[in-house]
This record gives C-alpha cells, structure tokens and sequence, in this order.
C-alpha cells in the first residue's frame, strides 16, 4: 500500500509522527507511547497517543519491531519526514570553519579527496565517501631521469603545475636515451590527456614513422605503461570512517552490519550508486531499501555532486549510515563540504 501524503495526516498524528521519528534518530531505538508522553508537551494520554501510533503503523509509516516495543519509522516514513517535515540545521560557524580549513591546507588533490572522507566521517558519525574526479589532466611535460643503478624517475608535469613522480626499472644501456625519449613524449602531449598522447605516439611508433631508436622506444613504452597501470589501479572511491558503521544499535544486527561492510567492500557498485546523484540539482538521499545496493544492509546513502571551478562536475562525495542518520544535519554538511572541495578543483 501506498503511503500517504504528509498533509493528509491530521494535525496531531503529523505532531506524533515526527516525535517519533525524531526520538528515534536521537536514539536508534523504538518509540513507545510511555515516551511521548512522558514530557506533556502532547497532552495526550499514552492510550491516545497508542491509537495514533497504531493508525500510523497501519499506514505504512512506522512499524513495531517487537510486541509492546514501541515504533520506529518505515523506510517510506522516513522518505515523507525528509521530504516534508525535517527542520534543517545549517552548519554551525564551527563546523563551517573546520570544513574550509581543513580543506584548505593545501596539497595535491589526492590528498583534499582523502582529507574531504575523513572529515565527513567525522562530521557525521558515520562512513565518509569520495568519487575521484573522472576528469583526466590535461599535461604539458614528461621526463625521463636517471637514478643511476638501474632505474629512472619518470615525472608527468599537468598544465594546472601539478607534478606526479614515477620510479623504472632501466636496462643501464638505454640510459643515453633518456632525453631523446623524454623529448619525443613531451613534444606530442601538448594539452593532452595521457590516454590521447598514448594512443597517438604507439600508432606512431607502429606505423614506423617515429624517429625513435629501439632503446628510445622502449623507454617509450615502459614510461606509458608505468603511468598506465598506475592510473587504472587507482580506486575510484575513497571510503573512510567504516568503524564508524559499528555502533552500539548496530551490533543488534550483526548480518545487516556485515551485510553492509561487504557492499563497501565492493567499491565499483558503490560508485555506480553515487553516479546516479552526478547530475543532481541538489544533495540526493537514498534511503534504504529505495536503492537496491543497500535495500538488505538497511542503510542510508547522502551525495552531493562537487564541480571545479568552472561548474563542472567532477564527482560525487557524501556518506553512509544506517537509517537513523541525522538527515537534518548531515545533509546541509554534506552539501557545504562539496562546496568548499569545489574550490580546490582546477
């Protein structure tokens, strides 16, 4: 069955509904009707208060886990309190003040999407989550140096001045040919991504058109190939905080719990789920069972897009939890962190 609207509650059964799922969210643990009570602001007896909570049940909007347990929300009611009834809370001057100072500490970008994990995971008190930028950097240099014994430093520099470094293994007689293949690889990037300036020097060097001596080209490509499998080795999604996920209610649960941390594991399909926000106006919530990754694990996903300084989107950031995350803060917080990592973003 459906559930209804918001606003075909009565007023009184929208009052108790949002105690509940209130109380909840603070607590973790079921609502009684003895609760509700307990502090007048309803001026209800507990049988009244019961009769509500019943009909709210019935309705599909909380459900009893236990006989005379009391009520917890729905995955649905929880979608109806959140897209009606959550009361935001803006970052406090604090927490906004620690966001953009701990982003702004400087380092390469690897380092702010690491640092932005952490930090949500602190935030939130729950796992911390950052897509890597797909945007390939566009480059202006590479070079080949020798590191004597065998080996050479391969340095990929960007157009936005940002430098990666790389250590070869070398055959100790390809060490003249260092510069020869360094100034062959630097004269066709030229503002390309490493995939385009790859693909075009190994047409070249196929066709037989380049210049190249045998050692030189297979500098060539020993320096491709380390840049290439470093580049398809990288995770493209950082996850911090999963202890987090290890609470007290949790262990409750302890199959929704592992259930959980096996989909974490699974970082790719995660990464799907927070792609479907990419092109979002604003922070998406999925909540439960509403998306199929996490239907059995009962947990909640918050993501944001985070665009660079052009307004392009670049990735997807935000955190996990169980249901009873703290919507009303977790998500301004969530939406105020991409904000502030937009900045950082070339």
């Amino acid at each position: 069955m459906a559930s209804p609207p918001i606003t075909e509650l009565t007023q009184r059964a929208r009052e108790i509904f949002r105690r509940v799922v209130e109380e909840y969210i603070d607590s973790g643990q079921p609502v009684g009707s003895k609760t509700l009570a307990s502090d007048g602001a309803l001026n209800l007896s507990p049988a009244s208060i019961r009769s509500v909570l019943a009909e709210l049940e019935g309705l599909g909007l909380l459900a009893a886990p236990h006989t005379s347990a009391g009520r917890m929300p729905t995955d649905a009611g929880l979608r109806i309190f959140v897209d009606g009834m959550m009361r935001v809370a803006e970052p406090s001057a604090e927490e906004r003040a620690q966001i953009e100072a701990r982003l702004a500490e400087g380092g390469p970008v690897e380092q702010a999407l690491q640092k932005t994990s952490a930090l949500l995971s602190e935030l939130s008190g729950a796992a911390g989550m950052v897509m890597v930028p797909t945007r390939e950097q566009r480059l202006a240099q590479f070079s080949l140096v020798s590191l004597g014994q065998g080996r050479a430093l391969a340095v990929l520099v960007g157009e936005d001045g940002g430098v990666e470094n790389r250590v070869l293994d070398l055959d100790p007689a390809a060490t003249g040919s260092l510069e020869a293949a360094s100034n062959y690889i630097t004269s066709r990037l030229a503002g390309r991504t490493l995939a385009e300036a790859a693909q075009a020097m190994r047409a070249e060097i196929k066709s037989g058109k380049s210049q190249l001596d045998d050692a030189s080209r297979d500098l060539v490509e020993r320096g491709l190939a380390v840049w290439s499998a470093d580049a398809d080795e990288r995770p493209v999604l950082i996850v911090r905080g999963a202890a987090n996920l290890l609470d007290e209610a949790a262990m409750g649960d302890i199959e929704r719990v592992r259930s959980l941390l096996d989909d974490l594991e699974n970082k790719q399909s995660v990464a799907q789920l927070l792609e479907s926000a990419r092109e979002a106006d604003a922070t998406r919530i999925f909540i439960g069972a509403e998306n199929r990754l996490f239907g059995l694990s009962g947990s909640s996903v918050i993501a944001s897009p985070y665009r660079d300084m052009e307004g392009r989107v670049v990735g997807v950031l935000g955190v996990i939890g169980p249901t009873r995350l703290n919507y009303a803060r977790v998500v301004p917080m969530v939406d105020l962190t991409a904000r502030s990592l937009g900045k950082l973003i070339a």
